[in-house]
């Protein structure tokens, strides 16, 4: 049974989808999106002694955030989601830095370019660029773990496919939280969902598939990695609610990474909506989830 705290926000959620005065225009709703947790809890505290550190790299900004207590070599390179079309350093620098809290590990927050101005592969090429910058500096990529929710995630298992066909050097996994896997819109939960998805219809988020794969196939396994051959991949954990559309974007993707051997830890949260991580200064399961999530990164990266 849902808690109180779950109830309220889901509430909120809801009213924010049907709000009849939501910003139509592109910009206001990313203006918006960056609102999303704080217009509910008010200003988000980061993590005692967390330190935020602005760079820019070849052209893509992005942002350190360092937790109180880190290690110097590792790094968690985060992907924030939005559609491919909304998010920012901003929108999710709550979520990267208590995720890197956890993990105890610095983390890296790359500012990709969006949709539809960027289309693919404009957000798979900034990605590879700080992959490679990581490199270069002498990061080993067993010291490289990757995180993302949403498109985030997605774009997440598309950079692992890509390092692969190159024979680039992997990182040592990935954590997701709801990866958006189906831009197409194909899977079941898109439908069966709906009723219970307090954030999007399968209409809406189908929708928006096409601006982020413009004049490409959308069932590119890049754009769309639910259609990908997964072999070789690292290990991967996976946490998706069971109240959203997206659902079966997470269980099939689990369900094909397994059989590609590729080890998967996958979690379904009862009651809880599409990266309700974001709200863990005040929500306990996704403090929760943020610990289990922790928990893997130190493992995948041989920390005690």
């Amino acid at each position: 049974m849902a808690d109180p705290e779950s109830m309220q926000i889901r509430r909120y959620l809801l009213d924010r989808r049907s709000n009849p005065n939501a910003p139509t225009t592109l910009e206001g709703q990313r203006v918006s999106y960056e609102l999303l947790v704080e217009n509910y809890t008010g200003p988000l505290p980061l993590p005692v002694g967390t330190r935020v550190e602005p760079i820019e790299i070849d052209r893509v900004p992005a942002e350190w955030i360092y937790p109180s207590v880190t290690d110097a070599e590792r790094v968690m390179l985060f992907m924030h989601g939005g559609a491919y079309v909304l998010g920012s350093l901003k929108s999710h620098r709550d979520l990267v830095a208590r995720l890197a809290n956890e993990a105890r590990v610095r983390s890296l927050q790359i500012d990709y370019r969006r949709a539809p101005e960027h289309p693919f592969p404009a957000a798979l090429d900034d990605t590879l660029i700080v992959y490679r910058w990581l490199l270069a500096r002498g990061t080993k990529p067993e010291h490289i773990i990757l995180a993302g929710d949403s498109a985030g995630a997605g774009l997440a298992l598309a950079l692992l496919q890509a390092l692969r066909d190159k024979n680039m050097s992997m990182p040592t996994g990935a954590v997701l939280f709801s990866p958006w896997t189906d831009l197409a819109g194909t899977v079941e939960s898109r439908s069966t969902r709906e009723s219970s998805d307090p954030i999007f219809t399968g209409k809406l988020i189908n929708s928006l598939g096409p601006l982020y794969a413009g004049s490409e196939d959308i069932h590119n396994p890049l754009i769309s990695p639910i259609n990908a051959d997964l072999h070789g991949l690292p290990p991967l954990l996976i946490e998706v609610g069971r109240d959203e559309v997206l659902l079966d974007d997470s269980l099939v993707i689990a369900e094909h990474a397994r059989a590609a051997n590729v080890p998967v830890e996958l979690t379904v949260w009862d009651d809880m909506w599409h990266v309700f991580q974001q709200f863990a200064y005040v929500l306990p399961e996704a403090q929760q989830s943020l610990e289990k999530a922790g928990k893997f990164i130190r493992r995948q990266l041989k920390l005690s």
